[in-house]
């Protein structure tokens, strides 16, 4: 911040001072010119309802002014109307702000508009209480501070403060009430504001660290994101609030704060500069986020009613990689939509038989309904007496998810195992606000039940979280997916055992490398170490209604989710948007 802003800055502050001190008695020291036998009991000075003349108003405020410059704090309190509060602020100013040099220049009469205008609250400050209260250093109202006399005459001085090390300087003008005592004396109105226009009751002044402004959010390679639709609100929210940043980048300031933390720090000046600001690092992947947002943006096209949103995970670390909405603007259902996310639930379902003791090669039959209250068909009419386990997890067999899951799980143990293993309902903390998906718990019906197992009922998700069951899958741990690297992470309860693991990866392979596989057809060609899993959600009762078509997959160390509103069947529409951003691999 350079001199000019400074000044315009400070001189905002020094208005709200003047009006805190009190119209009434106060105990100050006097002495009686008689001489006694005995000593005469001090006698109280008080403010009397007259106002000093302009000569003595000046001439009071000309001695406090001298005083207070020549570090003769004491003295210059006793030129106040409340000593106590005055000795108390002036020396917790100087030992907090410890300016080298003070240098306090009498001014002249002003306003009651002047210093209404000078000590205004900057746009979005908290409202300053009246100044009617003095204030000691913590800004608390003197116990015999009473509203501002009526009576006082308003004066202006210049305010000079130099500070070791800088050639910065801090020049701002001050203000001061002037009241005439019951002695004869003018004496200064004791407020807060006497410090700096700005400082209020229940404020301090201290120096602190201060930091430039990032000068832009890049992703993890230094790239731009600056032409990522979907990234505006992210990049915005980094911007106004940046990371913690490095201590040896900062300079030094000046701020009004508020002790109790509930207005943000008032910045009033620079004393050393900050190092030029330096870019936020993103852990986002400007080549996955161009080819998410044209996998989403494809889909969208196809129908207004299609709205579609994609996030990557790199499954390692849990840093995100893309996050694409289509539409770019509005509501961001990439990381805070809440729908049901469809047999990509199967996932999760799959790890808690696997660990029931259900081998893939189990025989599974795969009926053509299932009546648990609600009848549950599949998205195919043919009935698979059978099937196994692992051919029902590659067709997507709704009804053998249903009778399995029923007969094996207990209440309950669908949410444990998606919190416990999967970190789902966390509260993650990503650098954005998002949504971390949710899983009924115990005490569902059996009808209910049974719609949750393959992802409809009550369970809620979103692609970011649904991603992140893939990453942890691929991964082996799960990763709570972060915006950048170094952000705390949530760990999960426990991770799947090797066995479980390589059963899970298999069951998952499957449906992207089996040509009965739901999203074979689709994945031809793409390479790797691969796993995946469709979803067709059911939204409405109504069984024509359109359903939400939903993906989750790994390519080696990337994990990508989409989701197509009304897309109908997720290899109809999810999977080949999903593709787009496999094919392009992590990089890293």
């Amino acid at each position: 911040m350079r001199q000019g802003a400074k000044t315009a800055i400070v001189s905002a502050i020094a208005a709200a001072m003047l009006g805190a001190g009190g119209y009434g008695a106060y105990s100050l020291v006097g002495s009686d010119s008689k001489k006694s036998a005995a000593p005469a009991a001090p006698k109280p000075r008080t403010v009397v309802a007259e106002s000093p003349s302009p000569d003595l108003a000046a001439s009071g405020a000309k001695a406090f002014l001298a005083a207070w410059t020549s570090g003769d704090l004491q003295g210059a309190s006793k030129l106040t109307d409340d000593p106590a509060s005055a000795l108390t602020a002036l020396t917790a100013f100087q030992q907090q702000v410890k300016p080298s040099a003070v240098t306090l220049t009498p001014g002249g009469p002003t306003t009651p508009a002047a210093f209404a205008s000078a000590t205004a609250q900057p746009a979005g400050a908290a409202a300053k209480p009246s100044p009617s209260a003095s204030a000691g250093a913590s800004g608390s109202p003197s116990p015999s501070a009473s509203a501002a006399p009526a009576s006082q005459v308003l004066l202006n001085f210049k305010s000079h403060l130099e500070f070791a090390g800088t050639s910065n300087t801090w020049d701002y003008t001050g203000y001061l009430g002037m009241v005439k005592m019951s002695d004869g004396t003018a004496a200064v109105h004791w407020a807060p504001t006497v410090i700096n226009p700005h400082l209020g009751p229940g404020q301090q002044i201290v120096t602190q660290p201060v930091f430039n402004p990032p000068t832009r959010v890049t992703d993890r390679n230094g790239q731009s994101l600056q032409n990522a639709p979907s990234l505006t609100q992210i990049l915005a929210n980094f911007q106004s609030n940046p990371p913690a940043q490095n201590p040896a980048d900062a300079g030094t300031g000046v701020a009004i704060v508020d002790p109790a933390g509930k207005t943000k720090p008032q910045p009033l000046f620079t004393i050393t500069d900050p190092k030029p600001g330096q870019p936020i690092k993103l852990t986002l992947d400007a080549n996955l986020q161009a080819a998410a947002q044209k996998a989403v943006d494809e889909q969208y096209a196809k129908d207004p009613s299609h709205k579609a949103a994609a996030v990557a995970i790199e499954p390692s670390t849990g840093n995100v990689l893309a996050v694409a909405n289509a539409p770019a603007t509005g509501f961001n259902m990439a990381l805070q939509g809440q729908t049901a996310p469809g047999s990509t639930m199967k996932v999760i379902t799959a790890s808690a038989l696997l660990e029931g003791g259900i081998d893939p090669n189990a025989t599974m039959p795969c009926p053509s309904s299932i009546n648990t209250g609600t009848v549950y068909h599949n998205d195919f009419t043919d009935e698979e007496p059978n099937n196994t386990f692992m051919q029902d997890f590659t067709v997507s067999c709704n009804t053998a998810f249903i009778k399995q899951s029923l007969a094996t799980l207990q209440s309950g143990s669908l949410n444990k195992q998606a919190s416990d293993v999967f970190g789902i309902g966390l509260n993650w903390k990503i650098g954005f606000p998002s949504f971390d998906g949710s899983v009924p718990g115990a005490g569902q019906t059996k009808d209910e039940t049974a719609g949750e197992y393959f992802g409809q009922g009550k369970d809620l998700m979103d692609p970011l979280t649904m991603a992140s069951v893939a990453a942890t899958v691929a991964n082996g741990t799960f990763k709570q997916p972060v915006l950048m690297a170094g952000m705390p992470q949530l760990p999960a309860a426990r991770q799947l055992s090797p066995d479980t693991l390589t059963k899970l990866r298999s069951m998952m392979n499957s449906v992207l490398t089996n040509s009965a596989g739901t999203a074979y057809n689709a994945l031809q060609g793409v390479s790797g170490n691969i796993g995946g899993k469709t979803g067709t959600a059911e939204t409405s009762s109504d069984p024509k209604a359109p359903t939400n078509s939903w993906f989750t997959g790994y390519r080696d160390n990337l994990a990508v989710s989409v989701e197509v509103i009304n897309g109908g069947f997720g290899a109809a529409a999810a999977v080949p948007a999903a593709v787009e951003v496999l094919k392009v691999g992590n990089g890293s």
